[in-house]
């Protein structure tokens, strides 16, 4: 993975771009995939960790950052303790540009490793099309069934389309 040093110079930069210092200590204006990708790695758990998350709209705000701007799909679980407090945030399954293989059996194994009481799935759509396909409901279907058999509560299926965040559970599809 590339280190990427983002910055503002006004003096040698009267635009206030963010621009970028190379390796060889060039410097050029910085591409959008760059800067998304440092917003990505700098988005964190942090400020969900330990909260209550019953409430989707912080949850729809940390998902809208850190799955901005993504070429590919990715599958990102929200793992939560019984009081329904972030345990920790992963993403298990990446995938191409459109779709993403997601399998029940490693999700609950991480489940189980992390001792989560509940869940929230989200995933992305690179397309920007908001709306839940056939493939999405019936995954969520499949997961909620899975995790019921060892008592856990999927609580939401995200889906991130640009700007839009998209709760299954708001939309009846929970």
């Amino acid at each position: 993975m590339r280190q990427y040093s983002l910055f503002i110079d006004g003096n040698t930069n009267p635009g206030n771009a963010l621009l970028v210092r190379e390796t060889d200590g060039a410097m050029r204006p910085a591409k959008r995939a760059e800067i998304l990708s440092v917003a990505r790695e700098l988005v964190t758990t942090g400020e969900l960790r330990r909260r209550n998350l019953s409430a989707p709209d912080k949850v729809m705000a940390f998902l809208k950052l850190r799955m901005a701007g993504l070429e590919h799909e990715v599958c990102g679980l929200l793992l939560l303790d019984s009081q329904l407090r972030l345990i920790t945030y992963l993403e298990p399954f990446r995938g191409t540009l459109s779709h993403a293989t997601v399998y029940p059996r490693e999700i609950l194994k991480l489940v189980l490793q992390h001792n989560a009481a509940a869940l929230m799935l989200a995933h992305n759509h690179p397309s920007g099309l908001s709306m839940a396909s056939q493939a999405d409901v019936q995954l969520t279907k499949t997961l909620k069934q899975a995790l019921a058999l060892i008592d856990v509560r999927l609580l939401d299926h995200f889906i991130v389309a640009g700007n839009e965040v998209v709760s299954m559970a708001q939309d009846g599809l929970l």
